[in-house]
């Protein structure tokens, strides 16, 4: 009988990148996938050090797990096992704990457990240091989902003072080209049409003379790839010349989030960010003046150390100026040993709540300000699912989450859409090439979301 397997995944796109090469790993070697929750021999946990919540899902994960099936094996790998392995290993029921230099090899190291039996104590694969060469990663993501991840890129060299990514992950250093090209033909031929490149600073991708622009253009010609979607990435590490390539690539999605992170230069400064407000400013008007309706998300910390009144103030207004389309707020969380943790001066958490609070308001407004913008036109949409509310919902290639309500499946189709409202958390539209009367048996939706769709709405791709 196989044995059944759960993944679970906390934090980032990348994270969830490995989670899913992980998972076609294990079922090649015959185990079951099944979601969390159910009885499990196995749980793999794919962790994230980069706050202090993330930290305690982690936990939470596994008691819950042990409480659902106690005698299940624990294996615990990704960020937070690179950086709280101690803490990990004495949680009672953790049997397997592998830092980032071993996360990969997580099979071979299942095989060496026996029956998968309970350990009287935390097997543990740690290492202080990755190595710094550019890598292969074996196997093709498994997803249910209609956009897939392609992880081309890991680590960071330039160590901001709140993060510890650098720490968990290590320095800097590039998937070789033609391993990155290999596993998105897989991804495609599983039926992906959307690939999304991810890293931790995937503006620095390098391997040999290829950068980013020329990864973008060899994946480009993967016969039946309709789109390559950017994740996050630097504004020190985007060229003019990727800005001028997306205005005229009909696969490169018009879609870039740049952090910020603040609206002051004292701040930036103390963050260890390399740029200034009034670079990223520039950045920003550039990206809009050269590529039509691009949309531009950024990333903004909330209650740095020190941070004032005016500080956030400044950056309040920068936001509002901007043009963006949203904006992710985060609030500060202390990670020992970081440089920030070391400041001093901390923001009362009543302080940080508020000015989250209205970062998150004005993030709003400039959502549907940017929706409202492409009222009336039409524009080409991939379906992903249908929610709860009876829309079928998908995105632009400018980042817009669209419904629609049909009667038919829509899943992984790109269909003209004429976009016809906006609400809080999607813009409502109607398929070009259907007739304009409602479809027989097809509910008006309601304006309710599930928290999933909220989710969508918010999640940068």
């Amino acid at each position: 009988m196989k044995k059944k397997v759960a993944l679970y995944t906390v934090g980032c796109r990348l994270n969830q990148s490995e989670t899913a090469v992980l998972t076609d790993r294990l079922m090649e070697r015959g185990y079951q996938k099944v979601e969390c929750g159910e009885p499990i021999d196995l749980l793999v946990l794919n962790t994230c050090t980069v706050t202090e919540n993330a930290e305690a899902d982690c936990r939470r994960v596994i008691r819950r797990t042990l409480r659902q099936s106690p005698n299940a094996f624990v294996a615990v790998t990704g960020c937070y096992a690179q950086t709280g392995m101690k803490t990990l290993q004495n949680i009672p029921g953790v049997d397997l704990v592998l830092g980032n230099q071993y996360k990969m090899t997580l099979p071979d190291y299942l095989e060496e457990m026996p029956h998968l039996a309970k350990q009287s104590a935390a097997q543990v694969r740690h290492s202080r240091t990755m190595a710094r060469e550019d890598f292969v990663q074996e196997g093709v993501g498994d997803y249910a989902t209609t956009r897939a991840n392609l992880k081309i890129q890991d680590g960071c060299n330039f160590m901001c003072s709140f993060c510890l990514i650098p720490f968990a992950r290590g320095r800097e250093r590039s998937r070789k080209i033609d391993d990155a090209v290999r596993e998105a033909e897989r991804l495609v031929e599983r039926g992906h049409r959307e690939l999304v490149l991810t890293g931790v600073n995937i503006g620095r991708f390098k391997h040999g003379p290829v950068g980013l622009l020329e990864l973008i253009q060899r994946l480009e010609a993967v016969p039946g790839l309709a789109r390559i979607r950017i994740s996050s990435i630097e504004p020190t590490t985007i060229p003019d010349a990727l800005l001028d390539y997306m205005r005229t690539s009909d696969k490169l999605c018009r879609f870039l989030h740049v952090p910020l992170q603040s609206g002051h230069d004292d701040v930036l400064a103390a963050m260890n960010r390399r740029y200034t407000v009034s670079d990223y400013t520039s950045w920003v008007e550039r990206a809009v003046q050269t590529v039509p309706d691009v949309c531009v998300g950024t990333d903004v910390l909330v209650g740095f150390p020190g941070e004032t009144d005016r500080q956030f103030s400044a950056t309040h207004r920068v936001i509002e100026d901007l043009p963006v389309a949203y904006a992710h707020v985060f609030r500060y969380s202390s990670r020992p040993g970081t440089s920030a943790a070391r400041a001093g001066n901390p923001v009362p958490h009543s302080v940080i709540s508020t000015r989250s609070r209205l970062l998150s308001r004005l993030s709003r407004t400039k959502r549907m300000q940017f929706s409202q913008r492409f009222l009336d036109q039409e524009c080409d949409v991939l379906f992903e699912a249908v929610g709860k509310n009876g829309l079928w919902t998908g995105v632009t290639d400018n980042f817009l989450r669209v419904g629609v309500a049909h009667a038919g499946s829509l899943t992984n189709q790109i269909r003209k859409v004429r976009l016809t409202g906006v609400m809080e958390h999607v813009v409502l539209g109607k398929l070009v090439d259907e007739t304009r009367q409602r479809p027989k048996n097809v509910p008006i939706p309601v304006m309710r979301y599930s928290e999933q769709e909220r989710a969508w709405s918010t999640a940068c791709p």
